[in-house]
């Protein structure tokens, strides 16, 4: 197996369909979630719905690197999610993850293995596999965020 597949069986695991690291995923742990429980504060942390949209804002924004386009996202905004009123709208932000994910892997096992010790964007933002890792590591650090506000919520 290459290892552009074998990085976009990791990131499926962490978003679509594994349990392999955490024993969960994030389709896995967000499918009962309500919009009004997703939207739901504690505290001082995020939400549901900001981490779901977070974590998105990255996907769609390599994706958009990988399809040849420029790194137009900034950190910045990562957290700029519009509110969410109803459940058709917690449900869309969601099909958009999914969907972003999909692609994201896709094009990711279309890669040469070569790819990934090139340059991403920017000599600043390392090589393909760095940000690729990142972006796998990125998942999980927020997976176990979710996780753990659903328990505090329930």
């Amino acid at each position: 197996m290459s290892s552009t597949s074998q990085l976009a069986k990791r990131f499926r695991e962490v978003l679509l369909d594994g349990l392999w690291i955490a024993n969960t995923n994030f389709k896995d742990q967000l499918k009962d979630v309500t919009w009004e429980t997703a939207t739901t504060k504690v505290g001082s942390l995020n939400t549901i719905a900001m981490l779901t949209f977070h974590i998105n804002y990255y996907i769609a924004g390599l994706v958009n690197v990988f399809e040849g386009g420029d790194l137009e996202i900034k950190d910045k905004y990562s957290f700029d999610l519009p509110p969410i009123e109803s459940q058709e709208q917690w449900e869309a932000l969601l099909n958009k993850l999914w969907t972003d994910s999909e692609k994201f892997a896709a094009l990711l096992e279309q890669m040469p293995d070569s790819k990934m010790n090139e340059v991403f964007v920017d000599e600043k933002y390392g090589t393909y596999l760095r940000n690729i890792d990142g972006m796998i590591e990125h998942a999980y650090y927020h997976l176990g965020q979710i996780t753990l506000i659903k328990k505090l919520l329930n």
